[in-house]
């Protein structure tokens, strides 16, 4: 049986390449939760938001996070959410600023 494409988002895309832009951490999980363990890093370490979170859970599976001015986020809500995210808005590429004046 075939299988079929899956379809990307554009938006999801777009988030995708402003996240390319900020500080990225790779931390381990340990004996904590992964959301756990990346609370403690950024306490520990001081981190100012934004920042990209990736927690490694055991060998095969990485979590990420956002960590934004009002909090820890999964990943994927703020590629598919960029837009409602203010540090990011600062990211984002300036010709889609022009796109949108010409429109």
């Amino acid at each position: 049986m075939a299988r079929r494409r899956k379809r990307k988002s554009r938006r999801r895309q777009e988030g995708r390449r402003i996240l390319e832009h900020i500080a990225q951490f790779s931390i381990e999980s340990g004996e904590d939760k992964p959301v756990t363990a990346a609370r403690k890093f950024i306490q520990a370490e001081g981190i100012l938001p934004p920042a990209l979170l990736l927690v490694k859970r055991n060998e095969h599976t990485t979590d990420r996070y956002f960590w934004a001015e009002k909090g820890l986020f999964g990943a994927q809500y703020v590629e598919e959410n960029h837009f409602l995210f203010p540090s990011l808005r600062t990211l984002e590429s300036p010709e889609q600023e022009s796109l949108a004046i010409r429109k």
